[in-house]
């Protein structure tokens, strides 16, 4: 949530680009200078004072706010405590993979067994959570980083490797577009890290295309689900044979 300090440093940067001085503002809110000077640079203001700054700035509210929101540090990971409030209920869970996926309210009830107003109630909690900004006409913003990923032993990891990772990979992975590689081999360890560097980077372009491509009709997109990993790791039953 947007603090007041955030507000007073996003009200000093409209006054730069409004080319406004104190002066000016100080005869619009017919107060002294110093006055405006001092409480600029305090950053303690009354929220009735940051409305009037904008009045004179001629800049409303809620956009001031939602700049101000904007500017806000996008998330690359949740907190335990907002991991385990998403997997706390499945259908808000189903409503946080839809998001992350950027899917409009109109998609996600008409592609699941959700009313409008249990969707709009769900998108409400992710705001809550952090995940989203809930805007006007149940719009919203994404608040994670392109870099974001689930904790590695968080409470949806462990969802997934409990109820969905077998599901996952008891697919044939010989659609169109499909495919599954399983490769061994001993490399230098000081190149393993490069190695990841290159799957957050697949990662993120198949992010990003999911990006691009949400201006196609939907019959010309087909829903998909990227794992990428590598670790250091020996199936048990093959570890178990070892000298």
């Amino acid at each position: 949530m947007s603090t007041t300090a955030d507000l007073v440093l996003a009200l000093k940067k409209e006054l730069k680009a409004a080319h406004m001085t104190y002066a000016d503002l100080a005869r619009k809110l017919n107060m002294a200078e110093s006055s405006v000077k001092r409480m600029l640079a305090k950053g303690d203001m009354s929220l009735s004072r940051i409305d009037a700054i904008c009045r004179a700035l001629k800049l409303d509210f809620a956009e001031l706010a939602r700049r101000v929101a904007d500017a806000q540090p996008l998330l690359a990971e949740l907190t335990l405590a907002q991991e385990k409030a998403v997997v706390a209920d499945k259908k808000l869970l189903l409503v946080a993979i839809c998001v992350l996926s950027q899917w409009t309210l109109e998609q996600i009830i008409t592609a699941y067994r959700l009313s409008e107003a249990e969707c709009v109630k769900y998108l409400a909690q992710l705001d809550r959570i952090g995940i989203i900004e809930l805007r006007p006409l149940n719009r919203y913003r994404l608040k994670l980083a392109k870099t974001f990923r689930w904790r590695p032993h968080g409470p949806v990891m462990d969802f997934f490797r409990e109820h969905a990772l077998l599901d996952y990979y008891s697919g044939g992975f010989d659609g169109h577009g499909e495919g599954l590689l399983l490769v061994h081999g001993s490399i230098a360890r000081s190149l393993a890290p490069a190695f990841v560097e290159r799957l957050q980077r697949v990662a993120q372009d198949f992010a990003q295309q999911h990006q691009t491509d949400q201006k196609l009709p939907e019959k010309d997109r087909e829903g998909y689900t990227l794992v990428l990993a590598i670790r250091s790791w020996e199936f048990e039953a093959l570890s178990a044979l070892r000298r």
